[in-house]
């Protein structure tokens, strides 16, 4: 079963604390310290469409990309209840095609992590760099090693609410940075709850992975950041999410 099938319609609740209006603060002042004119933005794993639905609010030309087709019918509505346009796209990001010329594309939340063998990284990569302008900016968050090794792995976490409740195992993979989540979630119908299962496999690298895939790609990193900072020096070894800014170069 497609991730997500299950968990779209309740993903918005379980993701109440996540700090949106962060990301898109950090792309913005991103942009503005880039000295280019962003207008056309891709928001690639772009789930419920509330980073997308903000961005276009704020006046970019926004296109919404996710593999979910229930995340995508959830991004619809909220856009058409907010009254702004925006272009959405079901497509794995592997095979990421028809946008040409965008002036950026960002995708946070740990999207890449979940791109977990080398080369469908790589072709991601590849494919975003299609996507872009000579100049185009493409922005990425991940989970840092150190925080899949010290949070995540071997460790159990669990949610109790009202109407919903989980139980969420992680445990490692063979690969430092990598990961699996065994997710059991409980619903409640007003009468009864019910059970279903979501699966999830991720995998994180060090910067110098990225880098060396980003350069096969004809990017150049422009930027480093850690945990929304970007006045602050960054130091892979202590921050939790890295932020990594691309330029895509001229062709050779």
């Amino acid at each position: 079963m497609e991730a997500y099938h299950q968990l779209a319609t309740l993903y918005d609740k379980l993701m109440g604390d996540a700090p949106y209006e962060q990301w898109i603060d950090f792309a913005e002042k991103i942009f503005g310290q880039s000295g280019k004119d962003i207008k056309t933005i891709a928001d690639l794993g772009c789930g419920t469409g509330q980073i997308t639905t903000k961005l276009a609010q704020n006046g970019y030309e926004v296109s919404g990309v996710d593999y979910s087709v229930d995340m995508l019918s959830i991004a619809r509505k909220r856009a058409d209840q907010e009254n702004v346009s925006i272009q959405w796209i079901h497509q794995d990001l592997q095979q990421l095609e028809g946008l040409y010329n965008l002036d950026a594309a960002i995708s946070f939340c740990d999207v890449m992590n979940y791109i977990t063998e080398e080369n469908a990284l790589r072709s991601v990569f590849h494919r975003v760099a299609a996507s872009l302008k000579t100049g185009g900016l493409f922005m990425f968050d991940v989970h840092s090693v150190n925080k899949v090794v010290q949070f995540y792995v071997n460790n159990t976490f669990a949610d109790v609410q009202e109407d919903v409740s989980y139980i969420w195992f992680c445990t490692a993979g063979e690969e430092p940075g990598e990961m699996y989540h065994d997710l059991t979630f409980f619903v409640s119908d007003g009468k009864k709850y019910d059970r279903f299962e979501e699966f999830h496999h991720q995998q994180t690298y060090y910067v110098d992975f990225y880098k060396k895939l980003l350069d096969e790609a004809g990017f150049e990193i422009s930027g480093l950041y850690g945990d929304f900072l970007i006045n602050s020096d960054f130091n892979e070894e202590q921050v939790e999410r890295i932020f990594i800014i691309a330029e895509k170069q001229p062709e050779k």
